[in-house]
């Protein structure tokens, strides 16, 4: 019986150092991908690299305000890419995100070449991004344009009436929070949005003017909100030519004398904290080292965590949205 109890208290004595081993391995592990993994999201790619490349920003959706994208922007101002092509999908969003990031772009294209590729849609708010840039490319089928400023509100006047709702309010003025969607907007409410609408309107035009070399007449044409094919869009000046990513490469290469044997890598504007590859590395590490290989799988494949967007956009738009159908 004495042997047994030995036996035992060995065990179970050599299996608390396996545990304690495997966790100080993995807390290694850990320390040491962060510390990798701080530096390619803090510099991006290039900073694990000694030789140059092109870096691919994406930006997709909707558009507003965001500090992390400006941020993102400026590291790849002082990075070693060489140049810089934007794949943009979007239909625009607030005229103010927009116009963040077009003064974003074009302290970038200061420094570094840039060229958009518009792959579905750069319409609004995406195409004030993409004015931005040396040269703008897209597909054929590629839908751009919609050179227009919008502001909507809901108006819940008629519905009150049917519940037997009345809001009631003091103000300091007449204009003030006006319109708030639960009386009839005063004349002098809407010619106030009017107004700002307008302003907002010519600073968009006056822009696509400028960026794009176009005369009065041609402005016209193009700025009545519509969206064109990319194929009209290269007729009407909105684009310079029709193709894809290696079209970017190719004029990158002939017009900005940037080496032709440049990879083409993808660099981050706004990573997530669940999303990060070095974070899913170092987790993934963890649980093999703690005997939980299946676990370790999983985390592999799904991540961390998963994100989830809740997009609110406010004030004025610069957005492309086709009508719904009845």
């Amino acid at each position: 019986m004495s042997l047994d109890s030995d036996v035992i208290v060995d065990r179970r004595r050599i299996r608390r150092k396996l545990t304690f081993w495997r966790v100080a391995a993995g807390v290694i592990a850990i320390a040491a991908i962060i510390g990798v993994g701080a530096v390619a999201t803090t510099s991006g790619p290039a900073a694990l690299s000694a030789t140059s490349s092109i870096a691919r920003v994406n930006i997709e959706g909707l558009i507003r305000s965001d500090q992390q994208r400006v941020e993102a922007l400026e590291r790849l101002e002082k990075s070693n890419h060489a140049a810089v092509i934007i794949h943009i999908n979007s239909p625009g969003g607030t005229t103010a995100g927009s116009e963040q990031l077009y003064d974003s772009l074009v302290r970038l294209k200061a420094k570094k070449p840039v060229v958009v590729v518009v792959e579905g849609l750069a319409a609004s708010g995406g195409y004030i991004a993409a004015l931005a840039a040396d040269q703008i490319v897209a597909r054929q089928s590629s839908l751009v344009g919609s050179i227009g400023v919008l502001f909507q509100f809901p108006n819940f006047t008629e519905l009150l009436k049917t519940v037997g709702v009345k809001v009631e309010e003091v103000k300091s003025s007449p204009l003030k929070a006006a319109p708030n969607g639960f009386e009839p907007t005063s004349p002098e409410a809407r010619a106030a949005l009017d107004a700002l609408v307008k302003d907002s309107y010519a600073w968009f035009r006056g822009l696509v003017k400028e960026r794009r070399g176009m005369d009065d007449a041609l402005l016209e044409k193009v700025a009545d909100g519509r969206v064109f094919t990319g194929r009209q869009a290269v007729e009407l000046k909105l684009v310079d030519q029709l193709g894809d990513e290696k079209t970017a490469v190719a004029w990158l290469v002939s017009e900005k004398k940037v080496k032709s044997d440049l990879p083409v890598r993808d660099y981050k504007l706004t990573p997530r904290f669940g999303d990060l590859t070095f974070l899913r590395t170092a987790a993934s590490i963890t649980f093999d080292a703690l005997g939980l290989s299946s676990i370790a799988r999983q985390i592999e494949q799904g991540g961390v965590a998963q994100a989830v967007d809740q997009l609110s956009l406010d004030g004025m738009l610069a957005l492309w949205r086709p009508a719904a159908p009845n």
